[in-house]
């Protein structure tokens, strides 16, 4: 149970909805190639620090709600997204005794893959081609990771979420 008896379900799940609304947010056209991938990210961090609970279900649900709210083809980021996080649940031990630092860098890898998973399944629907936007975001978000991550840790410390 967190904090004042709610379920731990409802922190979790109001972080990834923050996120997923900073995903679609409306930006101005320089900053869309650079934007972060904050459900991603959130949805990571999730899985490293409550295994249990946040896991490839969760992430898929997560990406088909990207993909509805993007307007994108559906299951291809929810796609993508389990894959991460098949990924991530696979070494959540080893990821949380390393440094932010080097989280960052395997954040940066895991969206990187994310990304061309997402690349390669539109490819293949819908005839796209490559281009070195697809995987921007990736370098931004390992920089926003190191941000992210203390006031995640935060967040789920101050709410006993286990």
């Amino acid at each position: 149970m967190a904090k004042n008896g709610t379920s731990p379900w409802w922190y979790i799940n109001a972080s990834i909805l923050v996120a997923l609304i900073l995903n679609i947010m409306p930006l101005p056209i320089q900053l869309k190639g650079i934007w972060p991938d904050w459900a991603a990210m959130v949805v990571i961090y999730w899985a490293i620090a409550v295994p249990q609970r946040v896991n490839i279900g969760t992430a898929w649900i997560v990406g088909f709600l990207l993909d509805i709210l993007l307007g994108t083809v559906l299951g291809v980021n929810a796609l993508g997204l389990s894959i991460v996080v098949f990924a991530v649940s696979s070494n959540f031990q080893k990821l949380r005794n390393f440094t932010v630092w080097q989280q960052a860098a395997l954040v940066g890898i895991f969206l990187v893959l994310f990304h061309l998973v997402v690349f390669w399944l539109n490819r293949f629907l819908l005839n796209v081609n490559f281009s070195f936007e697809y995987i921007t975001p990736s370098f931004t978000s390992a920089l926003f990771w190191l941000w992210l991550f203390p006031v995640l840790r935060s967040y789920r410390r101050r709410f006993k979420i286990r």
